[in-house]
């Protein structure tokens, strides 16, 4: 079992960033966090590596059905969307699947929001393949 879903987009770094963030939008997804992987390695540790970011995506009302289903899901949220360049200039877009990543916490309605979210992220995935 696969714990993303990966696109490749045709597209600048920050243009695919761009995208990653209008098609969680469209679903009704914001992004809470954003976090330049790629600055942190090279402030803290010295390091080059390409361009990585992290978007925390989430759903508020998903969010709450989830706390209030269990309430140390905290630890799970937000849902991390991650660009990146790779080595061959390409870019990607991984988005994590809910469901691989909650399958440790034994919660039936937690499930069943994770189902939920699962689609929605899916289709993140495919508006962006469609659009690449």
């Amino acid at each position: 079992m696969s714990y993303h879903f990966t696109v490749t987009l045709d597209c600048t770094f920050d243009e695919a960033i761009d995208k990653a963030t209008a098609a969680l939008k469209a679903k009704g997804l914001g992004v809470l966090t954003t976090i330049n992987v790629q600055n942190a390695m090279k402030e803290k540790l010295g390091e080059d590596i390409n361009p990585y970011t992290i978007l925390g995506a989430c759903s508020p009302s998903h969010a709450l059905k989830a706390i209030k289903a269990e309430n140390k899901i905290g630890v799970m949220l937000p849902c991390n969307v991650l660009v990146q360049q790779r080595d061959d200039g390409k870019i990607e877009v991984s988005i994590v699947d809910p469901i691989a990543s909650m399958s440790a916490i034994k919660n039936e309605s937690l499930g069943a929001v994770a189902m939920e979210v699962q689609d929605l992220l899916k289709s993140v995935a495919a508006d962006l393949e469609a659009a690449a």
